[in-house]
């Protein structure tokens, strides 16, 4: 009968103690919630012109990228530290994403969080990019990365295909920067 007595006592122990571990988990997780993945928005031909041709108070940039591009993935952390050092006191910037829109709620926001990216985010979401490559540059293959800078008019001051040369697009924000001040 003891021997009885201390299996269950030892079987119960064990058993409030499996059922706690898993509660201190939980709890764990709930203390230190996820942080949301960053919104990432669809954009046809029609809604990249408006955003584009927009009137604004600062220049914009715009970079043109894609989770499977490996250049525009290297450049993405100088690209965050801009969009950090001119922010929007000083700057528009958007990023596009020609990656596949079953990316837009996985592949793209993860990356964009992961790389701590906090501007606004677009998904070219077109059965043809053609007429959006064109109106942005009829030059313009659709090569990735492609990064574009408009002044306040929505002109093009600068433009770059491949991985961006970041002193070289730092002077020319500067000096729309400075123009504007």
């Amino acid at each position: 009968m003891r021997f009885t007595k201390a299996v269950i006592s030892v079987a119960l122990c064990i058993l409030v103690l499996s059922l706690a571990a898993p509660a201190q988990k939980r709890k764990g997780r709930a203390a230190h919630p996820r942080k949301p993945l960053p919104v990432v928005s669809a954009i046809d031909t029609d809604g990249l012109k408006g955003l584009i041709t927009q009137q604004r108070e600062h220049p914009l940039l715009v970079n043109f990228w894609a989770t499977f591009c490996d250049p525009c993935r290297d450049e993405f952390p100088d690209l965050v530290k801009i969009n950090q050092d001119y922010g929007p006191r000083a700057l528009d910037f958007v990023t596009v994403s020609l990656d596949d829109m079953s990316e837009i709620k996985t592949g793209v926001p993860k990356f964009l969080n992961s790389m701590k990216a906090t501007m606004p985010a677009y998904l070219l979401n077109v059965s043809d990019p053609e007429p959006a490559i064109n109106f942005i540059d009829q030059r313009w293959q659709g090569d990735l990365p492609a990064t574009y800078l408009y002044n306040e008019k929505g002109e093009v001051v600068y433009k770059h295909i491949g991985r961006v040369n970041t002193a070289e697009l730092r002077e020319a924000i500067d000096k729309l920067v400075k123009k504007g001040s």
